[in-house]
């Protein structure tokens, strides 16, 4: 079986080495690698196309592994992973009209928002939403724009993530 992948590096010396030496290690073959330094993710890494040969229990196990070792997959089989972003509105969610905001961050391409959570406080601004959104890798920039824009235009304090 073969598995196309894409992970994330730092442009340090021995990160490609680091993220090799579990596919050989574990069992895989190494069919190709595809290393380009002046290309960069949204994170400012850079992104390495890797090409693995085994059973499935051995990739299930070099997959494994590359987390283990903090190395993100973004791709794999051509599928762009997603990401899960959490943000936190604080304000007058429900009278400000909570599917309306959930509707605007759906529309974004890629995006969806996987959960909300909602705590009522008898004053009405000092109610909260926190949402988590799954989204495409690489939208995250996107999501927390328009995260901010929706709480400008409803007066919401946004507390995102860095």
């Amino acid at each position: 079986m073969r598995l196309n992948m894409v992970i994330e590096l730092l442009d340090v010396p021995g990160q490609l080495l680091a993220a090799l030496e579990p596919i050989g290690t574990l069992g895989a073959n190494l069919v190709t690698v595809i290393h380009q330094r002046e290309i960069k993710t949204e994170r400012g890494l850079i992104p390495v196309q890797i090409t693995i040969e085994g059973d499935t229990e051995t990739l299930d196990l070099v997959m494994n592994k590359l987390n283990e070792l903090g190395f993100r997959v973004i791709e794999v089989d051509g599928n762009i992973l997603k990401e899960t972003i959490n943000t936190i509105l604080i304000g007058n969610i429900v009278d400000r009209d909570v599917k309306d905001t959930m509707d605007q961050i759906n529309q974004l391409k890629g995006v969806r928002v996987a959960d909300l959570s909602l705590k009522m406080s008898e004053e009405p601004l000092h109610s909260s939403a926190r949402i988590t959104v799954e989204a495409d890798f690489g939208k995250k920039k996107d999501v927390l724009a328009k995260i901010q824009n929706i709480g400008k235009s409803k007066d919401f304090l946004v507390i995102s993530e860095v």
